[in-house]
């Protein structure tokens, strides 16, 4: 054989065996797109150690999807499911890796910022201050001393994102019994809105207890998953009420805050499962022993302040107005605005 036929040869094989990897290749690709179909029609029933009883319990207890599982603790699922510590890890893992929710790119993170919607206030200066309006996927906590104007914006977030999704569904826990349907149908007129059809979107609750109150923000999944309800803003107002009431003394605040706790991680689970913005109005305290500089502190201490993605500080104003400080953000800068609070809405003071 001549050498330059060992050269073509050579070249032809050298061919042969990039198809073969071509193919390969394509072939690995059909069996990952293959395993990813599999994956998505997986239920929970589907999970190591779930049979038809287990799968029940769960059922009765909230998990209708692999998505509630896999957010959920080993705790949650012992208690709920009767089973043992090790089926719970192993259904948690299993649920997390049919959700893909491993190690991501940055990329893949920006791509899901983009399914984040902002609600307005109305006014411009405040939108602003907020990077354009109240995010989803996220908890935003308003604190101030009474009439500051902390309900009026969790009226107003309502109205608003029902004017901005006619699907929108918004639901309300009422602790202090403050939601008042007249203050709707007022917004509702100024923004273009039935009035009707706008409180027939609101599903309201009173809270007469911390247990209850905790109750009720577990039940808003079902909502979603059962009574197929749009759910897009979720305002509790106030947070800490019934807390503060019922947890007297330094004896009770580790109990307390721990309550707390499980409660902020119970709707920020829901905010960012369901892409739902979650509002929550929050009572203050004064420091009579701070000699310099605002003695007004929010109740809830640590707990409320890291489990809030967004934090306002709401005061009054001169001639009725009111000022608003955005104190934590991660990704906005800190600041303050002035707005009124008007019959049909928030608007820029002149």
């Amino acid at each position: 054989m001549t050498k330059q036929e060992q050269e073509i040869l050579k070249k032809e094989n050298s061919i042969q065996k990039q198809e073969v990897l071509k193919q390969e290749k394509q072939d690995s690709k059909e069996t990952k797109e293959q395993k990813e179909l599999k994956m998505e029609k997986l239920t929970i029933q589907d999970l190591p150690g779930v049979g038809a009883a287990t799968a029940e319990k769960l059922g009765l207890a909230g998990y209708k999807d692999l998505m509630s599982i896999a957010v959920s603790t080993i705790g949650e699922l012992v208690e709920a499911a009767g089973v043992s510590e090790a089926v719970a890890r192993k259904m948690i893992n299993a649920a997390r890796d049919c959700m893909k929710m491993g190690f991501e790119t940055g990329t893949d993170v920006m791509k899901k910022r983009g399914l984040v919607f902002k609600i307005s206030t109305g006014s411009k200066s405040f939108d602003e201050l907020m990077g354009g309006g109240f995010e989803t996927s996220a908890i935003t906590e308003c604190f101030g001393e009474f009439g500051s104007g902390k309900t009026q914006i969790g009226h107003l977030l309502a109205v608003n994102i029902m004017k901005s999704d006619p699907t929108a569904t918004v639901v309300y826990i009422d602790t202090e019994n403050t939601f008042r349907p007249e203050r709707i149908i007022q917004m509702a007129n100024g923004a273009a809105l039935d009035p009707d059809d706008a409180l027939n979107r609101i599903m309201v609750a009173r809270a007469y207890n911390s247990d209850h109150q905790m109750l009720l923000a577990e039940k808003i999944e079902s909502l979603i998953a059962e009574q197929g309800k749009n759910v897009r803003l979720v305002v509790v107002d106030s947070l800490t009420s019934h807390f503060r009431a019922e947890f007297i003394g330094r004896g009770t605040l580790a109990e307390r805050q721990q309550k707390l706790n499980r409660h902020m991680h119970a709707l920020a689970k829901i905010a960012s499962s369901y892409n739902i913005c979650v509002y929550v109005t929050n009572q203050v305290m004064a420091k009579p022993d701070q000699f310099f500089g605002d003695p007004t502190a929010s109740i809830g201490g640590h707990i409320v302040a890291h489990a809030s993605t967004f934090r306002i500080y709401l005061r009054k104003g001169k001639k009725g107005s009111r000022v608003a400080k955005l104190i934590d953000a991660p990704n906005l800068a800190d600041g303050e605005t002035c707005f009124e609070v008007q019959e049909q809405g928030l608007r820029d003071v002149a």
